[in-house]
């Protein structure tokens, strides 16, 4: 896993930005550590190590700054990536799982032919937070008759439960974070 001073340099580079998006919230951007290249391929190289480990041959990168972090690990790792996008933004047959977030729902999609029996596949996201989001791409993944063999995110922030929202639905896979809040 990722050690000491990877974890330091990663958090390092992650700004709070204050009151963003609406009062009383910190919101932690990671630009800083986009733009930084020694942070960002330790980053990548992070999550490529858990890809391969897991035996992964496809990626789920979840819109929109899941997209940024795992297509370099899929490259990295030498398997696929595949985008999860929220509802409406993939042409073409799709495959749609809806979640349910503190003020309504949302919705999320991948191409239907994207996925199939037999992927083992590597959900990565930036944030765990409440865990929906992470949860519906696991729904969209089995139902796309792939199996999910892992799940990383680059922080978790720990004091929103999102873990323990997401335990039933990992059915067994693990779930990694390389930064815990």
């Amino acid at each position: 896993m990722t050690d000491t001073s990877t974890r330091e340099l990663l958090l390092s580079r992650i700004r709070d930005v204050a009151d963003y998006p609406k009062p009383g919230v910190v919101f932690k951007d990671i630009t800083p550590l986009l733009a930084d290249p020694k942070a960002f391929t330790a980053l990548t190289e992070a999550l490529a190590e858990l890809c391969v480990r897991y035996g992964a041959t496809k990626i789920v990168g979840l819109e929109a700054r899941g997209f940024i972090l795992a297509a370099p690990v899929a490259i990295r790792a030498g398997v696929g990536f595949i985008p999860v996008r929220k509802a409406g933004k993939l042409p073409g047959a799709t495959l749609s799982q809806s979640y349910d977030l503190e003020y309504g729902s949302a919705e999320i999609e991948v191409h239907a032919e994207d996925l199939e029996q037999g992927d083992r596949v590597f959900v990565i996201d930036d944030v765990l937070a409440t865990g929906g989001t992470a949860e519906a791409s696991l729904e969209l993944v089995r139902r796309a008759g792939a199996e999910v063999v892992g799940v990383a995110v680059l922080m978790e922030l720990g004091f929103l439960g999102g873990r323990e929202r997401l335990e039933p639905a990992l059915g067994g896979a693990p779930l990694d974070a390389l930064i815990t809040l």
